[in-house]
């Protein structure tokens, strides 16, 4: 499977990517303010508390699209929500191979909201750069070596090889070792679905080139 972002040299260009699927309009509308029920609303306000955005009252055009499937929709947040506040994963290491996963699969909303949200933990800018890089980059730790290569494995491969395993393992108990695909995959999905409607990005979100 080759995914956008595997080569990161000259043969990827961020801006290109985002433009493949931002430059034509969005494929399904989204639900208008005032069609919006309480739930709908309440959803909203539990999905941001569950990755410390702030509450401003507002509900993004990603989402009240998201809400033309309510039921769907639901579903997919109740998964995000568990991964976001109730999962074994610490939060830091949840974001980096996220960032990771949303590059290789070259997917602008996801990667641009997930910069933010993984500045908001402490990653720096530098280690940002470091996840475009990949594995390789010179600064990981053993464990976020193993992370981040763990990513690429699932995507190219749908599998994980002992070597990494074994690594992930020194650090990561039972819980986090089951809960990680199911992580990546899930963000899979969100990124497949988001590229396909052609979802617009947020006034903060600066797509692929995010930094």
């Amino acid at each position: 499977m080759a995914l956008p972002g595997t080569d990161t040299g000259e043969g990827f260009a961020a801006a290109t990517r985002d433009a493949e699927i931002l430059a034509s309009p969005q494929r399904i509308a989204p639900l208008p303010e005032e069609e919006l029920s309480e739930d709908a609303r309440a959803i909203c306000r539990e999905m941001r508390k569950s990755f410390g955005i702030p509450e401003d009252g507002v509900v993004p055009d990603s989402i009240r699209t998201m809400l033309r499937h309510p039921d769907l929709y639901q579903a997919q947040m109740a998964m995000g929500m568990f991964l976001a506040g109730n999962g074994a994963i610490p939060p830091r290491e949840r974001e980096l191979a996220i960032l990771r996963h949303a590059w290789l699969s070259g997917a602008p909303y996801e990667w641009g909201e997930h910069v933010m949200i993984s500045k908001g933990l402490g990653v720096t800018t530098e280690e940002i750069e470091r996840v475009i890089q990949g594995a390789s980059a010179e600064g990981w730790s053993d464990h976020e070596r193993a992370l981040i290569g763990a990513v690429d494995e699932l995507l190219s491969t749908v599998m994980l090889s002992d070597a990494t395993w074994a690594e992930l393992a020194k650090t990561w108990n039972a819980q986090q070792l089951m809960e990680f695909p199911v992580l990546i995959g899930a963000y899979f999905a969100t990124a497949m679905q988001q590229n396909a409607l052609r979802v617009r990005l947020s006034p903060y979100n600066a797509g692929l080139t995010q930094r």
